[in-house]
């Protein structure tokens, strides 16, 4: 039997051999080229990063052409220590569109240097739903961080990215045009609201307020037991919420001896001025004096809700008529109305063929009580009505032998359709 013996020399080299091979593969892995690395026909599903160190330097690692298109659901990266320099990676051509739910990044350190890092042709497109970043850490310099052409038009429903720092990072140009949101298509909404619904038989929809329309108001249609004369104001109108044509008159009707008819006629053009007043122009008849004339007035409501109106008449012989009213509806219920009333008249000059005189003329007032009845629509009326001559209007109906001052008890009705 013979003995071999082996020298300390030998043994020493050998221990060298093994030391230096483990430092000859980090040196290696220090300038990887992932480029053209393959992981799409890998099963990651299930692997375990969560004791990964990759706190080393990662710096100009290439992963441009990595492929992970598989399945690397469930892999957990929970623990993975990414804390190193990993500046200039480049992802710029990594395919991560494979199934990548339920991957765990909750625990993963990335506090390390990535300034410079490149993710703009990074493809996301696949199903990354329930990926968990909670608890990721990317507390370290990220600056400089390209994710200008990352497309992340895949299925990312569910990933938890609540604990993440990603301070400092650009996101200018980024792809995420597979999200909810964003700006509608041009065509979304219709202008007329229509959705690309047709009209069908019934035509385009049209709004109320662009809608001509009409309508007739009888303020007034009584009758004066003392005067023994009928007394009316009615207007008419049509056209739409800014512009209408009227037609107004009001008067008295004799009942008596020649039965005389005593009225003033306009036909208007009406507008709004404001919210509560109302602008009207245009030509006028008066039978009293027989004479045209142009109108120019306003009507609205006052404060305290008076009905207040003004117009201006200019006769064809340079008269001049200035009629003014006021009217309150001081309602006692739904039903029951006391409507006061007053009216006043003046004139430019003297007429007195036509029994006027210079300045105010006459001034007239009147109360109803009116019950409204059929919606509102039909209102009769009882009330008192008083009427008086002012200034030299009442030495001249005294010179003539005529009542200076009258009043009587009226009854009529009131309606608007």
């Amino acid at each position: 039997m013979k003995i071999y013996k082996v020298g300390l020399p030998f043994i020493g080299m050998s221990s060298l051999m093994l030391l230096m091979s483990p430092l000859a593969n980090a040196a290696e892995m220090s300038n990887m080229d992932h480029g053209s690395m393959d992981m799409s026909g890998m099963d990651m599903s299930g692997m375990d990063h969560s004791s990964m160190d990759m706190s080393g330097n990662m710096s100009d690692m290439d992963h441009s052409g990595m492929d992970m298109s598989g399945n690397m659901s469930d892999m957990d990266h929970s623990g993975m220590d990414m804390s190193g320099n990993m500046s200039d990676m480049d992802h710029s051509g990594m395919d991560m569109s494979g199934n990548m739910s339920d991957m765990d990044h909750s625990g993963m350190d990335m506090s390390g240097d990535m300034s410079d890092m490149d993710h703009s042709g990074m493809d996301m497109s696949g199903d990354m739903s329930d990926m968990d970043h909670s608890g990721m850490d990317m507390s370290g310099d990220m600056s400089d961080m390209d994710h200008s052409g990352m497309d992340m038009s895949g299925d990312m429903s569910g990933m938890d990215h609540s604990g993440m720092d990603m301070s400092g990072m650009d996101h200018g140009s980024m792809d995420m045009s597979g999200m909810q949101g964003g700006e509608a298509p041009a065509d979304a909404r219709s202008p007329d609201y229509s959705n690309g619904v047709p009209y069908g038989r019934f035509g385009k929809p049209v709004m109320m307020g662009s809608l001509p329309l009409w309508g007739v108001s009888v303020d007034d249609l009584g009758y004066q037991f003392d005067d023994d004369q009928i007394n009316y104001e009615f207007d008419t109108w049509y056209g739409t919420d800014s512009n209408r044509v009227t037609l107004r008159s009001e008067g008295s009707i004799q009942t008596k001896d020649d039965k005389e008819i005593d009225s003033l006629t306009s036909l208007s053009y009406w507008k709004p001025l404001s919210i509560f007043w109302n602008g009207e122009a245009g030509v006028a008849y008066d039978t009293e004096n027989d004479k045209s004339a142009v109108m120019a007035g306003i009507a609205g409501t006052a404060p305290y809700f008076i009905e207040t109106d003004a117009r201006a008449y200019l006769y064809t012989d340079g008269q001049v008529r200035l009629d003014l009213g006021a009217e309150y509806e001081w309602r006692l219920d739904q039903h029951w109305v006391v409507i006061p009333e007053v009216e006043l008249t003046a004139f430019s000059k003297d007429d007195t063929d036509n029994h006027i005189t210079k300045g105010f003329n006459e001034f007239g007032a009147d109360v109803r009580l009116t019950y409204e009845m059929l919606s509102r629509q039909l209102a009769p009326y009882v009330g008192i009505s008083y009427e008086t001559a002012l200034g030299n209007a009442r030495d001249l109906r005294r010179q003539e032998d005529e009542a200076v001052d009258s009043s009587s008890v009226t009854a009529g009705v009131k309606f608007w359709f």
